[in-house]
């Protein structure tokens, strides 16, 4: 028999092998080396937003030198990369708590100081983990971070190696900042590069060019620092202060276009979410417009410091859009270098794409040649939304514009075609294709056109997907030329013009008998009341896939067999008169003349014939009897 003792439980902490956790941070939670650069300059810029902020209600703090600054320098020789501010600064025993505890930060400690005060909806400042500091151990084998706070009298260093260990000392004020930290990178041999000038003014252009502090360079200790970002955000000025010249200059810097922006859109969101979008539809389609992976160009900022421009800010059929995204309040994963899914991204989404189309709409009333020009560039790719945006396809629609047999080679909107709609007509028509020319001259629209019945001719390969996907306008579904009946004969002819008379028994029997010798070739053959000029066309059977989506699919290999095209035979046509007429004890020309009137339909449809020989083959035969 065993007994039990009533016991206090032991409250134990969690044992952390430093140095490998700090090894651990370093090299995963970052994926570009870069981001180092972005994340000491933030902490820069940070320390002089903190000085600011104190300087508000302790004057002194600023002394002589009141205008914030960043200063890199480089040392080519010794191998070394120094980033210094003249912001808030901290004491030796703030240097520890901030540098000697990871994921301390000392922003978020300032942050929950300020919260609630009046002056904190001005901050501007970035950090958060408290691990952005660590990045700098992937390129350097030793850091030392010198400081003196922004007041005192004392200063104090703190140096590591990244390997689980550091020291911290006071040092002499002569060998520290006036006021600020000093940031001493020790780089490694594989990052000498970081000390090359172009290099570095590049990456901090790109990723910090746009902090609220300006920025200098010194490409030797002893150079001359140069201005290389001036503290300013375009964006974040007034739309009246900046000139046409400087949305030019900045699409051509942000895109990396050299044309100019065919429509500026720059507005901040303001509400429960709170955003700035400087966003410029080029005048000229981008190189990459039909990439295969359809990545968006909008970049993404928080804070004025950029995050990535591979977030998906914009549904990819607005892949054209160049510009940026500078958010105050999106949620960020620990490297900074990913956005988290939230509510707030999927606000900022769903707010920019509404915006660019509603721009776009404005546009398109207000100045409809410029619309044009752009819907001719792009046109193609808004029309993937289509298919791919249900929630803002009445919008799309809207701004889609087509050719048509009534458009003399101008666009046309679906507003124009519903005010040119027939009597009796229930749906909107349209014919698929390749080529807009041959589309132009499908003998499918003949009776369409003799109705003046207006055809959308859709050339582009997303034409053949948005149509099918169950998409209408103000009620009236979109139907194909080239799919099931015509039904025709609903819809009255032009005034004076009578209906034809009902096909001859002599081409009943032929059709019937071009039915019987095709087999298995169709799945139907039958009398036409779309053909007013030619003898034979293809279309699909009223159930089938439109026969131009069938070849895309089948042609990318997916779809392993396809539907067995519907024969349609003018049976006023003359040679479909005279073939009926061929007697028939004379079966060999008869299924001769069956076979060619398929290939015919074959050809006119963009189509080789069943068998190339045996074509050859029956026309000779046919020519041969003609001429003899």
């Amino acid at each position: 028999m065993t007994t039990t003792t009533e016991a206090t439980p032991e409250i134990r902490s969690f044992e952390a092998d430093v140095a490998k956790l700090l090894h651990l941070m370093v090299h995963s939670v970052y994926s570009d080396k870069d981001v180092f650069l972005r994340e000491l300059v933030s902490n820069a810029a940070d320390a002089c937003e903190k000085l600011r902020y104190e300087g508000l209600t302790d004057a002194g703090l600023l002394g002589d030198d009141g205008q914030p600054r960043i200063t890199v320098t480089l040392d080519p020789d010794a191998r070394r990369l120094t980033i210094e501010d003249n912001g808030i600064g901290m004491s030796e025993a703030e240097l520890a708590d901030a540098l000697g505890t990871i994921a301390r930060s000392g922003t978020k400690a300032f942050m929950d100081k300020i919260a609630g005060a009046k002056d904190a909806e001005g901050s501007q400042l970035i950090g958060q983990f408290g691990v952005g500091f660590y990045s700098a151990f992937m390129v350097a084998d030793q850091v030392e971070v010198v400081s003196r706070r922004a007041g005192a009298d004392t200063a104090a260093a703190w140096l590591s190696d990244g390997l689980g260990t550091y020291t911290i000392r006071p040092v002499e004020t002569t060998d520290a900042p006036a006021r600020g930290t000093r940031v001493l990178l020790h780089l490694k041999e594989d990052a000498a590069d970081y000390t090359q000038s172009f290099k570095i003014e590049r990456t901090i252009k790109a990723q910090s060019g746009h902090v609220p502090v300006p920025i200098f360079l010194k490409e030797k200790p002893d150079a001359e620092p140069k201005q290389i970002a001036d503290g300013a955000a375009l964006w974040t000025k007034p739309k009246s202060a900046i000139t046409p010249e400087e949305y030019k200059d900045f699409y051509r810097s942000a895109a990396g276009q050299f044309d100019e922006p065919a429509l500026t859109l720059h507005y901040r969101a303001e509400g429960l979410h709170e955003y700035t979008v400087l966003a410029f539809v080029p005048e000229t389609k981008p190189f990459d417009l039909f990439d295969p992976d359809r990545a968006g160009r909008m970049k993404l900022y928080v804070r004025r410091v950029f995050i990535t421009d591979e977030a998906q800010i914009l549904p990819r059929y607005l892949r054209f859009v160049r510009g940026l995204v500078d958010s105050n309040d999106l949620p960020l994963n620990v490297s900074r270098e990913m956005i988290q899914e939230s509510p707030v991204l999927a606000a900022i989404q769903k707010g920019v794409a509404n915006r660019i189309l509603s721009e776009l709409d404005k546009l398109s009333g207000s100045d409809a040649e410029a619309y044009l020009k752009l819907w001719d560039n792009f046109g193609p790719v808004l029309k993937e939304g289509l298919y791919e945006d249900y929630a803002r396809r009445e919008t799309l629609l809207g701004l889609a514009r087509f050719k048509t047999t009534a458009s003399g080679g101008e666009w046309r909107s679906l507003k124009d075609y519903a005010a040119s709609l027939k009597d009796n007509q229930t749906a909107i028509y349209y014919a698929t294709g390749t080529d807009l020319d041959r589309l132009a001259t499908s003998p499918q629209l003949e009776g369409f056109r003799a109705r003046g019945i207006e055809v959308l001719l859709l050339a582009d390969q997303v034409d053949s997907f948005w149509v099918t996907s169950g998409v209408d306008y103000e009620g009236k579904p979109f139907k194909s030329v080239t799919q099931g009946l015509a039904d025709l004969s609903l819809i009255p002819l032009p005034e004076g013009e009578e209906p034809a008379a009902a096909a001859s028994d002599a081409v009943n029997g032929f059709i019937a008998f071009v039915k019987e010798v095709l087999g298995d070739a169709v799945s139907d053959v039958r009398a036409s009341d779309r053909l007013t000029e030619s003898a034979v066309c293809l279309v699909a059977p009223e159930n089938g896939m439109d026969r131009q989506l069938e070849k895309l699919l089948a042609g990318a290999g997916r779809l392993d067999t396809t539907a067995k095209p519907v024969l349609e035979i003018n049976p006023h046509h003359a040679l479909v008169e005279k073939l009926s007429a061929v007697e028939s004890n004379d079966p060999e020309v008869r299924a001769d003349a069956a076979h060619l009137l398929f290939d015919e339909a074959r050809i006119a449809d963009g189509e080789l014939p069943v068998d190339p020989r045996a074509f050859s083959a029956r026309l000779m035969r046919l020519l041969e009897r003609g001429t003899s």
